[in-house]
């Protein structure tokens, strides 16, 4: 139940991220939501048996991290 929780958490945050990828002014600021919540995310997936959540979060967090880190984080 827990990793069908991460799933979901992942997801959302995923499509936060993705929306924050988009080059538009302000729009990338989203990847400061979409970075915690991906991070709570993985948290709960490692409570759980399975590592598929787990691992979508892990991912949400290194797109959003890295295009924190590209851009300086404001951008």
């Amino acid at each position: 139940m827990l990793n069908i929780f991460s799933i979901l958490v992942g997801l959302v945050a995923l499509l936060i991220a993705l929306v924050g990828v988009i080059p538009i002014p302000l729009v990338p600021m989203l990847n400061w939501i979409a970075l915690p919540v991906a991070i709570l995310g993985a948290a709960i997936g490692m409570i759980s048996g399975r590592t598929s959540g787990r691992n979508l979060n892990l991912l949400v967090v290194l797109i959003s991290g890295l295009r924190l880190f590209l851009t300086g984080g404001l951008i």
